[in-house]
């Protein structure tokens, strides 16, 4: 992408309809690392891969858990996904102190979606250079949401963001109408099937750069990472191996 006339502020907009600062955020969620989102009836699934800026460095997190019924993952700038989760963190919360109950997940959603689309009106302000996948369960069963820097969210049976994820998304698409009917372990297995597309030649899933979370029907928000990872990840090659025999 190259600069020009249109591109100054958020609340212009090009004799194209486009407006240039919103698509230059899409591409930061691009250049995040591949997450990847499913659901069945009772549960939903999100995996990532988490990447590290050098080899002194640890791994970055990429699945944070919001509430007992909710978590997030994130693609694009880190330091945007923390004001976010902060804020629906807060969300959460006044909606247990005021309310009595936990925070509707498609409500959670669209406060978040309303929050960034004002950065897209007001002059002097930037779009969140980041996209979420959302997950959660609620008195209206299981849910998986996508959050744009534009502020649109949608809901999905399932989804995958960051770099190289079309390839995730031709995964989902060639399996969901299996996804309702399947168990959490099935859904893990199914989610790392699809992350695996989206890894760069050479490189492998493993128990340092792979991180799972999950909640559903009686089963509260859950992060796997480092070696808790590991039994899924043997289980995929394993499944990896007999398709080669």
């Amino acid at each position: 992408m190259f600069r020009n006339q249109y591109d100054n502020d958020a609340s212009t907009w090009s004799p194209q309809g486009c407006i240039f600062q919103v698509d230059y955020a899409s591409e930061a969620v691009k250049q995040g690392t591949a997450v990847v989102g499913l659901k069945s009836k009772t549960h939903v699934v999100l995996v990532a891969v988490k990447r590290s800026p050098n080899e002194l460095a640890s791994y970055q997190k990429k699945i944070t858990r919001i509430d007992d019924h909710m978590g997030i993952a994130v693609a694009g700038l880190t330091s945007d996904a923390r004001v976010l989760s902060n804020y629906l963190r807060t969300e959460a919360m006044r909606s247990k102190m005021v309310y009595g109950r936990a925070l509707p997940v498609g409500r959670a959603v669209n406060a978040i979606g309303d929050k960034a689309q004002t950065n897209t009106q007001e002059y002097g302000r930037r779009p969140y250079g980041v996209g979420l996948l959302v997950i959660g369960h609620d008195d209206t069963g299981a849910h998986l949401f996508e959050f744009s820097p534009s502020g649109v969210v949608s809901e999905y049976y399932g989804y995958s963001i960051g770099a190289r994820s079309q390839s995730a998304r031709t995964n989902l698409e060639r399996n969901f109408e299996r996804f309702e009917d399947m168990s959490l372990n099935e859904l893990v297995m199914q989610g790392l099937r699809a992350l695996r597309d989206t890894m760069p030649q050479g490189k492998q899933l493993d128990s340092m750069n792979t991180s799972i979370g999950f909640v559903g029907q009686d089963t509260k928000m859950t992060i796997l990472d480092g070696d808790d990872t590991q039994p899924y990840l043997d289980l995929l090659d394993e499944g990896e191996a007999m398709d080669t025999e």
